[in-house]
């Protein structure tokens, strides 16, 4: 017997109806190829591309059946195993070429529909998540939308035409995206402020962790890496894992301390990770629930009616293929228009609504992310969609009113968050090294850090401006002006920064002044949101970026758009939001120690020296709270002029964007603070600190530990 709710029946019946339909049409499908000799070359493309994607509709039908019979819990590792790759083979590296969800496949065997037809068979695999969430209504839109198309061919071909008129395809597409982005909304929201959406999370607290069956319950993508970790975690002793959830959750809660927010109004905690990781997650939510928040996890976003891109935000598995995730990062450009924009914020803002008392209790996201996987650099293809000029400025307006939605209901100056980083086996054959060495890293002396670093912010505040250098190749020119302090007794400009949100200990940053700021930033390599950057190049005036380049590509247009759409988000310019110096030299030896620099995420790496993040300050949406350091100054620096304009103009004010770059201590020539009467003191000097009281900061770089 299939287990159905009483809400979800209605959906049920149209999934018979779906699986009647899609059943004769895969009989008439297969018996027209097999008479192909009577077919036209480009007639029989398009029924092979409709044969493919029935079939794994009726693979994702029986999926649902037999795990909603509940038989599947009986399988073994192997047959899962089994199944999961089925669900992913298609899309797998070595099987892209001849896929339909490759843009260059689907151009070539398609022609001008082939871009349409590419981006719904990618919106198809969107029906694994919902069959593994019991979402019926979300697995049968997704064949209705595949059966109106493929009736779209089918009438066009009884009429003697090749195919339909492609805006009547993009007329179904902008329909389903507009009628369905609610359902999605909603179930967006709930799954981020409501306890009782609670697929991952009973996965996380009731699964037996000691048998790897546990990881394929998600329906994510899983390969020997997850089965590895878990593992690898199994045969942890107890007390590890217990030190790194504590150190998790206690940087959590030391957050909201050090912002003097009180985190005893809060009932809720966004929880993101790996798979693999769920024995630490696990002590971990014991953890907040002692501080009386319940744990919600969703998903990262599978689907174009969720905003899917590349960057992997909520419960993740393993990419089944970059590149894919990759061409499909613009599919929504095919229907984006100012109507589409408008509909989705008030889609978002009536869901808010609905979950207006769940989400002023929600307290913020504790995320645990990995490095450590393969390299990737990605291709260009011209197939793939592309956001116009246009597209781009109207994705800009949605993440900006989104923001400006999301922190209404869930207040940027009472929430926080933390952030932690853990290598996964792929980073070699060192990883259990590795593993420990991060552990290290993420336990560093805390007293020790923040009275070096205090040393250094004393310096900073009797500064204007800054002066950092790059040497050797590294062409970093820059100069970074710094509010003035009007009572240097009481006031800071840098934020002294322990383990706390940001894990592990090892920087002081500041919200720059971008009046004056001015210089060339440069990185001969840099790893940022899982993509690898060569001689990233950003040019400032007066705090924005004026020009951009980097060397991935041949063209200097395909180099440009790479730095637009993943680095400046789409927008023409973004400011410098942050100036840091990261102190953690430990980590930086332990990288090059263990030869791990290029697979390090920007949160340790960020600890590795100097760096700038482009975009919104660090104190987004919450620049009005007062923060203060552990010598109870004030830090004052938490605007810069764009965000001032926040009270009358906040779709100006705001980016929804950080991106931290960081320059390594090796490429670094001289960080220096200039004071008002010209006389200057060094802070770095090629690689080293001479700030006298910083001298222990070296002993890792002379030691090589």
């Amino acid at each position: 017997m299939l287990l159905y709710s009483e809400e979800e029946e209605v959906y049920a019946e149209r999934l018979e109806l779906a699986e009647g339909r899609i059943s004769e049409l895969l009989e008439e499908l297969c018996e027209k190829l097999g008479k192909r000799e009577n077919l036209p070359d480009r007639r029989e493309a398009f029924l092979r591309y409709f044969r493919c994607q029935f079939s794994f509709c009726n693979v994702c039908l029986k999926l649902n059946k037999y795990l909603r019979s509940g038989n599947g819990v009986q399988d073994s590792l192997e047959e899962l195993r089994e199944l999961n790759r089925g669900l992913y083979e298609e899309i797998l590296p070595e099987n892209y070429d001849t896929s339909w969800s490759n843009p260059a496949v689907c151009q070539k065997e398609l022609g001008e529909y082939g871009q349409f037809l590419c981006v719904l068979a990618a919106e198809m695999r969107a029906q694994i998540a919902a069959c593994y969430e019991r979402r019926a209504q979300e697995l049968v839109i997704r064949q209705e939308l595949l059966l109106e198309v493929y009736g779209s061919f089918e009438s066009a071909f009884e009429e003697g035409l090749e195919g339909p008129e492609t805006e009547e395809l993009q007329e179904i597409l902008y329909w389903y995206v507009s009628d369905y982005s609610e359902v999605v909304a909603k179930r967006r929201v709930r799954g981020q402020v409501d306890p009782a959406e609670d697929f991952c999370t009973k996965i996380v607290m009731e699964a037996d962790l000691s048998d790897d069956r546990f990881l394929y319950a998600y329906g994510e993508y899983v390969t020997e890496q997850e089965e590895r970790m878990a593992d690898y975690l199994r045969g942890l002793p107890e007390e590890k894992i217990q030190l790194i959830a504590d150190t998790y959750t206690e940087g959590y809660r030391i957050g909201f301390v050090l912002g003097r927010k009180d985190l005893s109004k809060k009932k809720t905690v966004n929880i993101r990770y790996h798979l693999g990781f769920e024995r630490i997650i696990r002590a971990a939510v014991k953890n907040f629930e002692k501080m009386g928040l319940k744990p919600v996890i969703y998903r990262q976003a599978v689907s174009i009616l969720e905003g899917k891109g590349i960057n992997r935000i909520g419960v993740y598995g393993a990419a089944a293929n970059k590149q894919f995730d990759y061409d499909h990062k613009e599919d929504i450009g095919l229907v984006l228009d100012k109507r589409l924009v408008n509909r989705k914020l008030e889609l978002l803002k009536n869901s808010f609504e609905s979950n207006k008392e769940r989400a002023y209790v929600h307290a913020g996201p504790a995320v645990m992310e990995i490095f450590g996987e393969a390299d990737f650099t990605p291709e260009n293809k011209e197939a793939a969609v592309k956001l116009s000029e246009k597209q781009q400025k109207l994705s800009v307006e949605y993440a900006s009113g989104a923001g400006q939605i999301t922190n209404e209901y869930i207040k940027g100056e009472e929430r926080s968050f933390t952030i932690i980083a853990f290598p996964v086996p792929d980073i070699g054959e060192r990883f259990e090294e590795i593993f420990d060495e991060t552990i290290r890293i993420n336990t560093l002396d805390y007293d020790l850090y923040r009275d070096i670093q205090q040393k250094i912010i004393d310096t900073l505040d009797e500064a204007v401006y800054c002066i950092i250098k790059g040497m050797g190749a590294n062409r970093t020119n820059m100069k970074v002006m710094l509010h003035r302090l009007t009572d240097k007794a009481h006031q800071t400009n840098f934020e002294n920064c322990v383990a706390d949100v940001n894990i592990p200990v090892g920087e002081v940053f500041t919200s720059p002044q971008l009046s004056g700021t001015e210089g060339t930033l440069h990185v001969t390599k840099v790893f940022l949101n899982e993509l690898r950057y060569e001689n990233l190049e950003l040019i400032f005036r007066d705090g924005m970026v004026t020009d951009y380049r980097c060397t991935n590509f041949e063209t200097e247009e395909e180099n440009k758009k790479l730095v637009k759409d993943t680095v400046l988000f789409h927008h023409d310019s973004l400011p410098l939001g942050e100036f840091a110096i990261g102190t953690n030299t430990t980590a930086y030896m332990a990288a090059k120690r263990l030869q791990i620099e290029e697979k390090l995420p920007i949160l340790i790496a960020e600890k590795m020296g100097p760096h700038f993040a482009v975009g919104d300050t660090c104190y987004s949406h919450a620049e009005d709270v007062a923060v203060y350091n552990p010598d109870g100054k004030e830090i004052i620096a938490r605007d810069n002029e764009r965000s001032l304009v926040r009270k009358e103009h906040p779709e100006q004010a705001y980016f929804n964007c950080h991106t931290d770059i960081t320059i390594p201590y090796d490429e670094l020539g001289e960080v220096s603070a200039v004071r008002e009467d010209g006389s200057v003191v060094v802070i770095i000097e090629e690689g080293r600190f001479v700030l006298p009281g910083c001298e222990a900061l070296n002993e890792p770089l002379l030691s090589g530990q």
